[in-house]
């Protein structure tokens, strides 16, 4: 008798179960998220411009996993620390690649690494879009190479323009420029040639390393000559140390420098020594389109201060690989591809594709060119104790 209800009592349990388990509602595995590299620097000299184009990359990564990812596919950010040499950024361009097998990366942060990094990536038909790589030649590296940062031919001239507006009494110019950094070459190359097409003289023509914290000779030399205007092409420690050298040494007139030094990083290594310092831009905090103003209002929520052009330049750089993935899903879902053709298949989407960011509206070249339409000039304006500065924007 007491198996007999042991029995009834054992099937009445697992029905009640059976009942309650139908009751629930299937849950479907969580997709696969899409794995996006990001291999930038995040130590080393190149640190103060790669932690900015980080920080964008993630606030990037928050926005669209909020906005549903890529058609309810989540995206992941896969971070590897670039350094500040070419090494760093091939070590991490082969981990992205071969360990994570990322779809694409957004990297490096110096042109410097582009030129060894990129060609790696290109061998193994991986999608790069290179955020602040802006010397001459980077897209050509190779099919699968792109960039959101304008090329120096476009930026540089804007910065000396403003100058002459500010002075048109300029004659003589002193140039600087890094001689161990592929970005610094091409750009003073761009530079010069705008100097010498205002009619302008350089006087003399001081060359450094990126590593170098002394520029005692360099700028005695310089300002000896009495130039009207310093140019100067570096990355953001050097160049910033130079500034503050030059004014210290007694150096009163203008400066304009090229995009090394477009990053507030520069301020506590310059402090009151950056206020004035000419600096041509690809991004304004105030560019009025809905994505700017969601990136903006995220950066100050974060940051408490507006967002750099490295910063946006992050975001912007994630938002393309995922507009582009997008783009491709309706085609044919992205998990049915196989890895390379994935990736073959995004490298002609975002080619072809256009995109409203917070820089304004991009599109490319079939060589991975960015086409961008508007372009600023900022001068640095300095609190009194050097504490605080900005970009303030010349109209």
């Amino acid at each position: 008798m007491s198996n007999a209800i042991a029995r009834l009592l054992t099937l009445f349990l697992m029905g009640v179960l059976l009942v309650i388990g139908c009751s629930r509602p299937i849950q479907n595995p969580p997709s696969t998220p899409m794995l996006i590299g990001v291999a930038l620097a995040q130590t080393s000299n190149l640190a103060l411009l790669g932690q900015e184009s980080v920080a964008g990359a993630r606030i990037a990564e928050q926005y669209f996993r909020d906005r549903g990812g890529i058609n309810g596919t989540p995206v992941k950010l896969v971070f590897q620390d670039a350094g500040g040499d070419e090494a760093g950024a091939i070590n991490a361009f082969q981990t992205l690649i071969t360990k994570h097998k990322v779809v694409g990366i957004v990297g490096p942060s110096s042109s410097q690494q582009a030129f060894s990094a990129d060609p790696i990536a290109d061998r193994a038909q991986v999608p790069v879009i290179g955020p602040t790589n802006t010397a001459k030649g980077v897209p050509e590296i190779g099919a699968f190479i792109a960039r959101v940062a304008s090329p120096v031919t476009v930026l540089a001239p804007n910065s000396l323009t403003a100058a002459l507006k500010l002075n048109p009494n300029i004659k003589r110019v002193a140039v600087f420029y890094a001689q161990n950094d592929a970005f610094s070459q091409s750009e003073t190359e761009i530079f010069q040639q705008a100097i010498a097409a205002r009619g302008l003289t350089i006087v003399t023509v001081q060359k450094f390393q990126t590593t170098d914290t002394d520029f005692q000779t360099q700028a005695t030399a310089a300002i000896n000559l009495k130039p009207d205007l310093v140019v100067i092409s570096s990355l953001a420690s050097d160049g910033a140390n130079l500034v503050s050298q030059l004014r210290e040494l007694g150096y009163r007139k203008l400066i304009v420098s090229g995009n090394g030094l477009n990053t507030p990083n520069i301020f506590p290594v310059c402090k009151v020594r950056c206020d004035g310092v000419l600096i041509a831009q690809a991004y304004s905090p105030e560019h009025a389109n809905d994505i700017n103003k969601s990136f903006r209002a995220a950066y100050v929520k974060q940051y408490q201060k507006d967002p750099p052009q490295f910063s946006a330049q992050g975001f912007t750089a994630v938002q393309v690989f995922v507009e582009a993935l997008k783009a491709l899903n309706p085609q044919q879902k992205l998990q049915t591809r196989s890895l390379p053709e994935l990736r073959s298949a995004l490298n002609r989407q975002i080619l072809s594709g256009q995109y409203d960011t917070p820089l304004g509206e991009l599109s490319f070249t079939p060589d991975g060119e960015v086409i961008q339409k508007q372009f600023y000039v900022a001068q640095i304006k300095m609190d009194s104790d050097g504490k605080n500065g900005r970009f303030a924007l010349l109209k």
